[in-house]
């Protein structure tokens, strides 16, 4: 028998509560990577949980997206969680709370201590709109489409702001843009 769809699981979770335990299993891991890389991973561990009882408590008004997956549903959710635990906590020297990104993760994926002021530099030139929207598509994975579902906006608006964060990034890093295809 075929995997249920997060879709489906979320419909069967309002009558049977259990059932979200299997969104929990298959999206806990990503949640976690993509708390970790804003607010750190000892804050991501507790955080997790915040995510997952907050769409617990929010499954009666989600709606179903057409990839079928619940993740940038999550990302949403846990895009809020963060930001309240961020406005909440003194400053830290690996969180940058302008950015909201925590560089020792950067670091450690991209290997690259050298082009950490210039990515850093380029992250901070985006507006915080255009900055989340280029980490959903960029780092967590997500199509536009689903960033847009995360950010509770429509696919043009982050097609938009992807194309003026790469615009603002090319500038800043002095790279020359693309040639048209």
């Amino acid at each position: 028998m075929d995997e249920p769809t997060d879709d489906e699981l979320l419909a069967r979770s309002l009558l049977r509560p259990q059932a979200f335990g299997l969104l929990y299993e298959r999206h806990s891991a990503a949640v976690f990577r993509y708390l970790a890389r804003r607010a750190g991973a000892d804050a991501a561990e507790d955080l997790v949980g915040d995510v997952f009882v907050v769409a617990l408590e929010a499954r009666v008004r989600y709606h179903p997206h057409a990839s079928g997956s619940a993740l940038p549903w999550l990302y949403g959710i846990g895009g809020n969680v963060v930001r309240a635990h961020l406005r909440r906590q003194r400053p830290s020297a690996t969180i940058d709370r302008e950015v909201g990104v925590d560089w020792d993760a950067v670091d450690d994926r991209l290997d690259a201590r050298a082009a950490r002021g210039e990515l850093r530099r380029a992250l901070s030139s985006l507006t915080p709109s255009e900055r989340e929207a280029f980490l959903l598509v960029a780092w967590e994975g997500l199509s536009p489409a689903e960033a847009a579902r995360a950010l509770g906006v429509t696919p043009t608006v982050v097609r938009t702001r992807l194309n003026r964060a790469r615009q603002r990034a090319r500038t800043v890093l002095n790279v020359a843009p693309l040639p048209a295809v």
